[in-house]
């Protein structure tokens, strides 16, 4: 039984990490070229806070309480994509430092010997 909930949780987390649009975007984030709009993502957090409260406010109007489940994914989405955002930027502070230091590493590999060729 514990393999089989094991086996359905890896599909359903393959899925989740291929077609939903946060985890999609999330996901282009964390490549070099992607770190830059880490930032700028988190303002798409605001739409998500916004529908979630907009349907705690019909369920507390009288609405199905199964939209309990559509305000935990909304909320769910802003905190993913709130906390992206200062990942991202670690990640490209990082990088660049990284990239820096190989730069600065090949001059003093490189340098000498240009020098002394001419």
């Amino acid at each position: 039984m514990f393999r089989l909930i094991w086996i359905v949780g890896i599909y359903i987390r393959g899925f989740m990490r291929r077609f939903m649009p946060t985890n999609i975007a999330i996901d282009a984030t964390r490549i070099r070229r992607g770190h830059k709009w880490g930032a700028p993502l988190m303002l798409l957090a605001i739409p998500y806070i916004y529908v979630g409260s907009i349907v705690t406010t019909l369920i507390d109007g009288g609405a199905s309480k199964w939209l309990y489940l559509v305000a935990l994914v909304c909320i769910w989405n802003a905190l993913k994509l709130i906390i992206n955002g200062p990942v991202t930027l670690a990640l490209l502070a990082r990088t660049r430092m990284e990239e820096r230091r190989a730069v600065r590493y090949s001059q003093r590999a490189t340098g000498p010997l240009v020098e002394a060729m001419h």
